[in-house]
Protein backbone atom coordinates (compact mmCIF):
# COMPACT_ATOMS: atom_id res chain seq x y z
CA UNK A 1 0.00 0.00 0.00
CA UNK A 2 1.25 3.15 -0.85
CA UNK A 3 2.16 5.93 1.77
CA UNK A 4 0.17 8.68 0.35
CA UNK A 5 -3.02 6.41 0.45
CA UNK A 6 -6.00 7.72 2.57
CA UNK A 7 -7.05 5.38 5.34
CA UNK A 8 -10.84 5.94 6.77
CA UNK A 9 -11.65 3.68 9.72
CA UNK A 10 -15.23 3.41 10.55
CA UNK A 11 -15.32 3.05 14.64
CA UNK A 12 -13.34 4.35 17.55
CA UNK A 13 -13.57 1.22 19.89
CA UNK A 14 -10.99 -1.36 20.44
CA UNK A 15 -10.43 -2.26 16.60
CA UNK A 16 -10.24 0.90 15.54
CA UNK A 17 -8.39 2.55 17.52
CA UNK A 18 -5.41 -0.20 16.74
CA UNK A 19 -5.92 -0.14 12.94
CA UNK A 20 -5.48 3.41 13.81
CA UNK A 21 -2.38 3.32 15.19
CA UNK A 22 -0.80 0.74 12.56
CA UNK A 23 -1.95 2.95 10.02
CA UNK A 24 -0.23 5.80 11.57
CA UNK A 25 2.78 3.62 12.59
CA UNK A 26 3.08 2.58 8.53
CA UNK A 27 2.93 6.20 7.58
CA UNK A 28 -0.62 6.20 6.19
CA UNK A 29 -3.12 9.62 6.24
CA UNK A 30 -5.60 8.17 9.02
CA UNK A 31 -8.91 9.75 9.69
CA UNK A 32 -11.24 7.65 12.25
CA UNK A 33 -14.83 8.82 12.20
CA UNK A 34 -17.38 7.56 14.65
CA UNK A 35 -21.63 7.85 14.72
CA UNK A 36 -21.05 8.24 18.43
CA UNK A 37 -18.67 10.25 20.99
CA UNK A 38 -15.56 8.78 21.09
CA UNK A 39 -14.79 7.55 24.55
CA UNK A 40 -12.39 9.22 27.29
CA UNK A 41 -10.01 6.02 26.63
CA UNK A 42 -9.62 6.03 23.18
CA UNK A 43 -10.46 9.66 23.10
CA UNK A 44 -6.29 10.41 24.53
CA UNK A 45 -4.90 7.74 22.89
CA UNK A 46 -5.52 9.16 19.49
CA UNK A 47 -5.18 12.12 20.56
CA UNK A 48 -1.69 11.11 22.27
CA UNK A 49 -0.94 9.34 18.66
CA UNK A 50 -2.09 12.63 16.62
CA UNK A 51 -4.40 10.57 14.97
CA UNK A 52 -7.18 12.50 13.38
CA UNK A 53 -10.87 11.34 14.52
CA UNK A 54 -14.36 12.52 14.13
CA UNK A 55 -17.59 11.76 16.57
CA UNK A 56 -21.28 12.20 16.80
CA UNK A 57 -21.18 11.94 12.95
CA UNK A 58 -19.81 10.92 9.51
CA UNK A 59 -18.65 13.40 7.56
CA UNK A 60 -19.26 11.62 4.17
CA UNK A 61 -17.75 13.75 2.05
CA UNK A 62 -14.52 13.14 3.60
CA UNK A 63 -14.93 9.23 3.82
CA UNK A 64 -15.30 8.85 0.38
CA UNK A 65 -12.19 9.96 -0.36
CA UNK A 66 -10.89 7.07 0.92
CA UNK A 67 -8.36 4.68 -0.70
CA UNK A 68 -9.37 2.22 1.61
CA UNK A 69 -12.08 1.87 4.94
CA UNK A 70 -11.59 -0.34 7.90
CA UNK A 71 -14.88 -0.93 9.57
CA UNK A 72 -15.44 -2.20 12.89
CA UNK A 73 -16.79 -5.58 13.13
CA UNK A 74 -20.01 -4.21 15.08
CA UNK A 75 -21.01 -1.61 12.40
CA UNK A 76 -23.85 -3.55 10.14
CA UNK A 77 -23.45 -3.29 6.17
CA UNK A 78 -26.88 -2.05 5.42
CA UNK A 79 -26.35 1.14 6.46
CA UNK A 80 -26.43 4.28 4.47
CA UNK A 81 -22.39 5.18 4.83
CA UNK A 82 -21.30 1.72 4.68
CA UNK A 83 -23.66 1.62 1.19
CA UNK A 84 -22.51 4.75 -0.10
CA UNK A 85 -18.67 3.33 0.22
CA UNK A 86 -19.83 0.02 -1.35
CA UNK A 87 -21.14 2.29 -4.75
CA UNK A 88 -18.27 4.13 -4.87
CA UNK A 89 -16.17 0.47 -4.91
CA UNK A 90 -13.94 1.63 -2.04
CA UNK A 91 -12.38 -1.36 -0.49
CA UNK A 92 -13.95 -1.99 3.18
CA UNK A 93 -11.52 -4.49 5.15
CA UNK A 94 -11.57 -5.82 8.79
CA UNK A 95 -9.00 -4.50 11.30
CA UNK A 96 -7.71 -8.31 11.75
CA UNK A 97 -7.16 -7.84 7.67
CA UNK A 98 -5.63 -5.01 7.48
CA UNK A 99 -3.04 -6.24 10.33
CA UNK A 100 -2.13 -9.13 8.84
CA UNK A 101 -0.09 -7.11 6.14
CA UNK A 102 1.94 -6.39 8.52
CA UNK A 103 3.39 -9.22 10.80
CA UNK A 104 5.20 -12.64 9.96
CA UNK A 105 3.96 -14.65 13.17
CA UNK A 106 2.23 -17.99 13.11
CA UNK A 107 -1.39 -17.38 13.37
CA UNK A 108 -3.64 -19.60 14.47
CA UNK A 109 -7.09 -18.44 14.42
CA UNK A 110 -10.72 -19.56 15.99
CA UNK A 111 -14.31 -19.20 15.18
CA UNK A 112 -17.02 -20.70 15.73
CA UNK A 113 -21.01 -19.99 17.37
CA UNK A 114 -19.92 -21.29 20.85
CA UNK A 115 -16.53 -22.04 22.62
CA UNK A 116 -14.72 -19.85 20.58
CA UNK A 117 -13.34 -17.53 23.32
CA UNK A 118 -12.54 -20.78 25.83
CA UNK A 119 -10.71 -22.39 23.12
CA UNK A 120 -9.13 -19.32 22.58
CA UNK A 121 -7.71 -18.39 26.10
CA UNK A 122 -7.15 -22.05 27.15
CA UNK A 123 -5.20 -22.35 24.03
CA UNK A 124 -3.16 -19.28 24.77
CA UNK A 125 -2.77 -20.19 28.40
CA UNK A 126 -1.25 -23.50 27.27
CA UNK A 127 1.25 -22.16 24.41
CA UNK A 128 2.56 -19.52 27.24
CA UNK A 129 3.04 -22.25 29.41
CA UNK A 130 4.75 -23.76 26.70
CA UNK A 131 7.39 -20.91 26.62
CA UNK A 132 5.96 -19.31 23.60
CA UNK A 133 6.45 -15.70 22.17
CA UNK A 134 2.15 -15.67 21.81
CA UNK A 135 -0.32 -12.81 21.64
CA UNK A 136 -3.74 -12.86 22.26
CA UNK A 137 -6.28 -10.64 20.26
CA UNK A 138 -9.42 -10.94 17.75
CA UNK A 139 -12.43 -10.51 19.99
CA UNK A 140 -10.55 -10.96 23.02
CA UNK A 141 -7.84 -8.47 24.85
CA UNK A 142 -5.62 -5.98 23.12
CA UNK A 143 -6.58 -5.75 19.12
CA UNK A 144 -4.66 -7.03 16.95
CA UNK A 145 -3.51 -4.05 15.03
CA UNK A 146 -2.50 -2.25 18.25
CA UNK A 147 -0.54 -5.51 19.49
CA UNK A 148 1.14 -5.74 15.74
CA UNK A 149 1.85 -1.97 16.15
CA UNK A 150 3.50 -2.16 19.66
CA UNK A 151 5.02 -6.12 20.01
CA UNK A 152 7.19 -8.34 17.94
CA UNK A 153 5.41 -11.92 18.87
CA UNK A 154 6.32 -14.97 17.16
CA UNK A 155 2.68 -16.67 17.42
CA UNK A 156 -0.83 -15.31 17.87
CA UNK A 157 -3.88 -16.70 19.06
CA UNK A 158 -7.37 -14.84 17.28
CA UNK A 159 -10.80 -15.62 17.79
CA UNK A 160 -11.94 -14.04 14.81
CA UNK A 161 -16.20 -13.63 14.68
CA UNK A 162 -18.08 -14.47 11.69
CA UNK A 163 -18.50 -9.93 10.66
CA UNK A 164 -14.59 -9.93 11.10
CA UNK A 165 -14.35 -12.66 8.46
CA UNK A 166 -16.51 -11.06 6.10
CA UNK A 167 -14.11 -8.26 5.81
CA UNK A 168 -10.90 -10.67 5.30
CA UNK A 169 -9.90 -11.44 1.77
CA UNK A 170 -5.82 -12.09 1.74
CA UNK A 171 -5.43 -12.96 5.49
CA UNK A 172 -4.32 -16.78 5.81
CA UNK A 173 -4.73 -19.06 9.05
CA UNK A 174 -1.71 -21.24 9.42
CA UNK A 175 -4.13 -23.25 11.96
CA UNK A 176 -7.56 -22.77 11.62
CA UNK A 177 -10.32 -24.38 14.58
CA UNK A 178 -14.28 -24.38 13.58
CA UNK A 179 -15.68 -24.82 16.96
CA UNK A 180 -19.18 -25.50 15.42
CA UNK A 181 -22.04 -23.68 13.23
CA UNK A 182 -25.26 -23.58 14.93
CA UNK A 183 -27.82 -20.18 13.95
CA UNK A 184 -26.42 -16.80 15.45
CA UNK A 185 -26.55 -13.30 14.14
CA UNK A 186 -28.84 -14.24 11.70
CA UNK A 187 -30.38 -10.89 11.69
CA UNK A 188 -26.89 -9.97 10.35
CA UNK A 189 -27.32 -12.15 7.20
CA UNK A 190 -30.88 -11.69 6.03
CA UNK A 191 -32.11 -14.37 8.54
CA UNK A 192 -30.30 -16.73 5.93
CA UNK A 193 -28.52 -19.64 7.68
CA UNK A 194 -26.35 -20.29 4.60
CA UNK A 195 -25.06 -17.00 4.60
CA UNK A 196 -23.88 -17.01 8.35
CA UNK A 197 -22.21 -20.54 8.01
CA UNK A 198 -20.40 -19.44 4.53
CA UNK A 199 -19.61 -16.46 6.37
CA UNK A 200 -17.50 -18.94 9.28
CA UNK A 201 -15.95 -21.18 6.31
CA UNK A 202 -14.01 -18.11 4.77
CA UNK A 203 -11.60 -18.94 7.85
CA UNK A 204 -10.25 -21.42 5.56
CA UNK A 205 -9.35 -19.15 2.46
CA UNK A 206 -5.71 -18.67 1.53
CA UNK A 207 -5.22 -22.04 3.40
CA UNK A 208 -1.83 -23.69 1.76
CA UNK A 209 -0.83 -27.86 2.18
CA UNK A 210 1.40 -27.22 5.10
CA UNK A 211 -1.41 -25.34 6.93
CA UNK A 212 -4.16 -27.44 9.15
CA UNK A 213 -7.81 -27.12 10.11
CA UNK A 214 -8.70 -28.11 13.32
CA UNK A 215 -13.11 -28.84 13.47
CA UNK A 216 -15.51 -30.45 15.41
CA UNK A 217 -16.41 -33.53 13.62
CA UNK A 218 -19.85 -34.35 15.31
CA UNK A 219 -21.29 -30.75 14.17
CA UNK A 220 -23.25 -31.77 11.14
CA UNK A 221 -23.70 -28.50 9.83
CA UNK A 222 -20.14 -27.88 9.89
CA UNK A 223 -19.45 -31.79 8.36
CA UNK A 224 -21.68 -30.84 5.66
CA UNK A 225 -19.79 -27.30 4.77
CA UNK A 226 -16.50 -29.36 5.02
CA UNK A 227 -18.04 -31.98 2.05
CA UNK A 228 -18.91 -29.39 -0.09
CA UNK A 229 -16.01 -27.67 -0.62
CA UNK A 230 -12.29 -28.58 -1.35
CA UNK A 231 -10.27 -28.04 2.02
CA UNK A 232 -6.08 -28.26 1.07
CA UNK A 233 -5.24 -27.98 4.57
CA UNK A 234 -4.26 -30.80 6.24
CA UNK A 235 -7.42 -32.29 8.34
CA UNK A 236 -7.34 -32.64 12.18
CA UNK A 237 -11.12 -33.82 13.42
CA UNK A 238 -12.27 -33.91 16.92
CA UNK A 239 -14.82 -36.07 18.20
CA UNK A 240 -16.88 -37.08 21.49
CA UNK A 241 -17.08 -40.64 20.03
CA UNK A 242 -14.99 -44.01 20.18
CA UNK A 243 -13.49 -43.53 17.00
CA UNK A 244 -9.75 -44.07 16.87
CA UNK A 245 -7.92 -41.07 14.52
CA UNK A 246 -4.26 -40.78 13.34
CA UNK A 247 -4.97 -37.59 13.95
CA UNK A 248 -7.07 -35.31 15.78
CA UNK A 249 -8.83 -36.42 19.20
CA UNK A 250 -11.41 -39.03 20.02
CA UNK A 251 -13.28 -40.54 23.71
CA UNK A 252 -11.59 -43.88 25.04
CA UNK A 253 -12.65 -45.48 28.32
CA UNK A 254 -13.41 -41.73 29.58
CA UNK A 255 -10.32 -40.46 28.66
CA UNK A 256 -9.02 -37.68 25.90
CA UNK A 257 -6.94 -39.24 23.11
CA UNK A 258 -5.21 -36.61 21.31
CA UNK A 259 -3.10 -37.37 18.08
CA UNK A 260 -0.41 -36.06 16.19
CA UNK A 261 1.12 -39.00 13.98
CA UNK A 262 2.70 -40.89 15.96
CA UNK A 263 2.51 -39.07 19.32
CA UNK A 264 -0.14 -39.89 21.62
CA UNK A 265 -1.22 -37.74 24.69
CA UNK A 266 -4.26 -39.42 27.24
CA UNK A 267 -6.16 -37.64 30.06
CA UNK A 268 -8.87 -38.59 31.76
CA UNK A 269 -12.14 -36.16 31.80
CA UNK A 270 -12.07 -35.83 35.18
CA UNK A 271 -8.43 -34.52 35.34
CA UNK A 272 -9.31 -31.44 32.57
CA UNK A 273 -9.99 -27.70 34.52
CA UNK A 274 -13.11 -27.71 31.98
CA UNK A 275 -15.92 -29.75 33.00
CA UNK A 276 -19.13 -30.65 30.47
CA UNK A 277 -19.46 -31.80 27.00
CA UNK A 278 -18.73 -28.58 25.97
CA UNK A 279 -15.76 -27.88 27.43
CA UNK A 280 -14.33 -31.13 26.05
CA UNK A 281 -14.77 -29.86 22.99
CA UNK A 282 -12.52 -26.51 23.59
CA UNK A 283 -10.14 -28.93 25.47
CA UNK A 284 -9.75 -30.94 22.40
CA UNK A 285 -9.22 -28.50 20.17
CA UNK A 286 -6.84 -26.37 21.88
CA UNK A 287 -5.01 -29.57 22.51
CA UNK A 288 -5.13 -30.54 19.05
CA UNK A 289 -3.48 -27.41 18.40
CA UNK A 290 -1.08 -26.85 20.77
CA UNK A 291 0.95 -29.99 19.84
CA UNK A 292 0.65 -28.92 16.29
CA UNK A 293 3.09 -26.48 17.86
CA UNK A 294 5.29 -28.79 19.30
CA UNK A 295 4.00 -27.95 23.10
CA UNK A 296 5.56 -30.89 25.25
CA UNK A 297 2.63 -33.47 26.74
CA UNK A 298 3.71 -32.61 30.51
CA UNK A 299 3.44 -28.93 29.65
CA UNK A 300 -0.12 -29.63 27.65
CA UNK A 301 -1.25 -31.97 30.52
CA UNK A 302 -0.84 -29.62 33.25
CA UNK A 303 -1.71 -26.71 31.53
CA UNK A 304 -5.37 -28.02 30.72
CA UNK A 305 -5.79 -29.21 34.39
CA UNK A 306 -4.73 -26.11 36.13
CA UNK A 307 -6.57 -23.22 33.93
CA UNK A 308 -9.34 -21.30 35.47
CA UNK A 309 -12.74 -20.73 33.29
CA UNK A 310 -13.51 -17.17 32.17
CA UNK A 311 -15.38 -14.87 33.50
CA UNK A 312 -19.42 -14.44 32.05
CA UNK A 313 -19.31 -18.25 30.73
CA UNK A 314 -20.94 -21.04 33.48
CA UNK A 315 -19.44 -18.71 35.99
CA UNK A 316 -20.08 -19.25 39.38
CA UNK A 317 -21.19 -16.79 41.36
CA UNK A 318 -22.07 -17.41 45.23
CA UNK A 319 -24.43 -19.49 47.21
CA UNK A 320 -26.71 -17.70 49.41
CA UNK A 321 -28.92 -19.98 51.44
CA UNK A 322 -28.22 -23.22 49.50
CA UNK A 323 -29.69 -21.76 45.85
CA UNK A 324 -26.30 -21.21 43.69
CA UNK A 325 -26.09 -18.50 40.92
CA UNK A 326 -24.63 -19.07 37.76
CA UNK A 327 -23.21 -16.20 35.69
CA UNK A 328 -23.53 -17.20 31.81
CA UNK A 329 -23.84 -13.82 30.53
CA UNK A 330 -21.81 -14.91 27.52
CA UNK A 331 -24.25 -16.71 26.03
CA UNK A 332 -25.51 -14.38 23.62
CA UNK A 333 -27.28 -16.85 21.36
CA UNK A 334 -29.36 -20.10 21.74
CA UNK A 335 -27.41 -22.89 21.48
CA UNK A 336 -24.47 -21.22 24.23
CA UNK A 337 -27.95 -21.38 26.41
CA UNK A 338 -28.70 -25.04 25.31
CA UNK A 339 -24.96 -26.14 27.03
CA UNK A 340 -25.64 -23.78 30.01
CA UNK A 341 -28.77 -25.86 30.84
CA UNK A 342 -27.40 -29.60 29.82
CA UNK A 343 -24.45 -28.59 32.37
CA UNK A 344 -27.41 -27.73 35.11
CA UNK A 345 -28.51 -30.55 36.97
CA UNK A 346 -30.67 -29.44 39.47
CA UNK A 347 -34.05 -26.93 39.51
CA UNK A 348 -33.42 -23.90 37.61
CA UNK A 349 -34.80 -19.96 37.71
CA UNK A 350 -33.75 -19.07 34.61
CA UNK A 351 -32.53 -15.33 33.61
CA UNK A 352 -33.35 -15.07 30.00
CA UNK A 353 -33.53 -11.85 27.38
CA UNK A 354 -32.20 -9.00 25.76
CA UNK A 355 -32.29 -8.07 21.84
CA UNK A 356 -33.63 -11.19 19.95
CA UNK A 357 -31.32 -11.53 16.98
CA UNK A 358 -33.57 -14.20 15.23
CA UNK A 359 -33.59 -16.84 18.31
CA UNK A 360 -35.27 -20.26 17.64
CA UNK A 361 -35.68 -21.56 20.77
CA UNK A 362 -37.05 -24.77 19.90
CA UNK A 363 -33.77 -26.49 20.74
CA UNK A 364 -34.24 -25.74 24.37
CA UNK A 365 -37.83 -26.85 24.77
CA UNK A 366 -36.64 -30.67 25.92
CA UNK A 367 -34.26 -29.03 28.77
CA UNK A 368 -36.52 -26.19 29.68
CA UNK A 369 -39.47 -28.68 30.49
CA UNK A 370 -36.83 -30.87 32.35
CA UNK A 371 -35.38 -28.26 34.62
CA UNK A 372 -36.58 -24.72 34.07
CA UNK A 373 -39.69 -23.74 37.14
CA UNK A 374 -39.47 -19.82 36.28
CA UNK A 375 -38.36 -17.69 33.89
CA UNK A 376 -37.31 -14.08 35.07
CA UNK A 377 -37.02 -12.03 31.62
CA UNK A 378 -34.37 -9.61 31.14
CA UNK A 379 -35.34 -7.26 28.35
CA UNK A 380 -37.15 -4.24 27.07
CA UNK A 381 -38.77 -6.88 24.42
CA UNK A 382 -39.97 -10.43 26.20
CA UNK A 383 -43.00 -11.19 23.84
CA UNK A 384 -41.13 -13.72 22.04
CA UNK A 385 -40.53 -15.56 25.57
CA UNK A 386 -43.65 -15.19 26.97
CA UNK A 387 -45.04 -16.90 23.16
CA UNK A 388 -42.91 -19.75 23.04
CA UNK A 389 -42.63 -20.88 26.90
CA UNK A 390 -45.50 -19.49 28.59
CA UNK A 391 -47.51 -22.59 28.14
CA UNK A 392 -44.71 -24.75 29.55
CA UNK A 393 -42.94 -22.79 32.40
CA UNK A 394 -45.75 -22.03 34.81
CA UNK A 395 -44.18 -18.70 36.20
CA UNK A 396 -42.57 -15.98 34.13
CA UNK A 397 -42.10 -12.13 34.90
CA UNK A 398 -40.54 -9.13 33.24
CA UNK A 399 -37.34 -7.02 34.93
CA UNK A 400 -35.92 -4.20 33.14
CA UNK A 401 -32.21 -4.43 35.76
CA UNK A 402 -30.41 -7.16 36.74
CA UNK A 403 -30.71 -6.52 40.35
CA UNK A 404 -34.72 -6.52 39.97
CA UNK A 405 -34.13 -10.02 37.88
CA UNK A 406 -31.86 -11.60 40.57
CA UNK A 407 -34.31 -10.39 43.62
CA UNK A 408 -37.10 -11.81 41.59
CA UNK A 409 -34.67 -15.57 41.23
CA UNK A 410 -34.38 -15.28 44.66
CA UNK A 411 -38.13 -14.82 45.69
CA UNK A 412 -38.65 -17.90 43.80
CA UNK A 413 -35.85 -20.28 44.20
CA UNK A 414 -35.50 -22.63 46.87
CA UNK A 415 -32.32 -24.12 49.05
CA UNK A 416 -30.90 -26.57 46.11
CA UNK A 417 -31.61 -24.85 43.04
CA UNK A 418 -29.75 -22.83 40.59
CA UNK A 419 -30.54 -19.33 39.65
CA UNK A 420 -29.05 -19.31 35.74
CA UNK A 421 -28.21 -15.96 33.98
CA UNK A 422 -27.62 -17.19 30.50
CA UNK A 423 -29.98 -14.64 28.17
CA UNK A 424 -29.89 -16.51 24.56
CA UNK A 425 -30.00 -12.63 23.44
CA UNK A 426 -27.83 -9.37 22.63
CA UNK A 427 -27.36 -7.52 25.97
CA UNK A 428 -27.62 -4.03 24.18
CA UNK A 429 -30.78 -2.98 24.68
CA UNK A 430 -29.99 -2.65 28.62
CA UNK A 431 -26.67 -3.20 29.07
CA UNK A 432 -23.46 -1.35 26.93
CA UNK A 433 -22.17 -5.40 26.87
CA UNK A 434 -22.66 -8.92 27.68
CA UNK A 435 -19.55 -8.02 30.07
CA UNK A 436 -21.52 -5.16 32.11
CA UNK A 437 -24.43 -7.85 32.00
CA UNK A 438 -22.48 -10.23 34.04
CA UNK A 439 -20.86 -7.80 36.43
CA UNK A 440 -24.25 -6.27 37.13
CA UNK A 441 -25.54 -10.01 38.44
CA UNK A 442 -22.92 -10.64 39.90
CA UNK A 443 -23.24 -7.02 41.97
CA UNK A 444 -26.85 -7.88 42.68
CA UNK A 445 -26.66 -11.62 43.46
CA UNK A 446 -23.36 -10.42 46.49
CA UNK A 447 -26.04 -7.68 47.68
CA UNK A 448 -28.29 -10.56 48.87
Amino acid sequence: MQQDQKIVIMGAGESGVGAAILAKKQGLKVLVSDNGQVSTKYREILQQHQIEFEENGHTLSRILEANEVIKSPGIPDNIPVIKAIREKNIPIISEIEFASRYTTAKLICITGSNGKTTTTLLLYHILKNGGLNVGLAGNVGQSFAWQVALYQFDVYVLEISSFQLDGMFTFRANIAIITNITPDHLDRYQHNFDLYAASKLRILQNQQPEDALIYNADDPVLMEQLNNRTVVAQLFPFTLKTTPLSNGAYIKENKIIIKHHKIKVTMTLEQLALQGKHNTYNSMAAGVASKLMDIRNETLKSSMSDYHNIAHRLEYVSSVHGISFINDSKATNVNSTWYAMEYVDRPTVWIVGGIDKGNDYSPLMKLVKQKVKAIICLGLDNTTIHQVFGDIVPYIVDTETAEEAVAEAYQIATKGDVVLLSPACASYDLFESYEERGNQFKQAVNKL
